[in-house]
């Protein structure tokens, strides 16, 4: 069984289509990972964050939108190959310690990851998840570069190899 890492980005669907083609039959689990409103509190605490309460409808939602997300891409797994699950997945610590969590949980042989995924600017090369998840593993990661700097490469490479003719 492989465990995918899904956010909705470009480079997500790109992680599940290439684990659909490399590893067509397998069972695979998608998940989102979702942060839990007193987790997110405590990281980013703001003026009036109180008067949400307890934070219990806001929690409701967001696992919610995360099982919805995580259906979506097994959906996409699903329609490339794979015979997959789906899971919303709160938040314990990094992301990329709560995926290493969860493939503990599962007995997960593997982890796919794009790259990069909804983060940003400050990851030029690996995303911080996808650079973490390397760093902390204890079984085989497949990251798969972003289609964009994957198709740049790719292009970058064709010069070179032309310019040497």
């Amino acid at each position: 069984m492989i465990l995918i890492a899904y956010d909705g980005s470009d480079d997500a669907k790109s992680a599940i289509d290439h684990a659909g083609a490399l590893m067509p039959g397998q069972t695979a689990r998608v998940v989102t990972v979702w942060e839990p409103y007193i987790r997110m509190l405590t990281r980013y605490p703001t003026p009036g964050a109180l008067l949400a309460g307890d934070g219990t409808e806001i929690d409701d939602a967001t696992r919610t939108a995360a099982d919805e997300k995580a259906a979506e891409g097994a959906a996409r797994a699903r329609a490339h190959g794979l015979e997959a699950s789906s899971w919303g997945v709160a938040r314990e610590d990094s992301i990329a310690e709560t995926l290493l969590a969860e493939a503990d949980r599962t007995n997960a042989g593997a982890i796919v990851v794009g790259s990069r995924g909804l983060g940003g600017l400050g990851t030029l090369l690996l995303g911080s998840v996808s650079h973490a998840l390397l760093a902390h593993a204890d079984r085989p990661i497949v990251i798969v570069p972003s289609p964009k700097v994957a198709r740049q490469r790719n292009e970058r490479r064709r010069a070179l190899d032309e310019s040497a003719v």
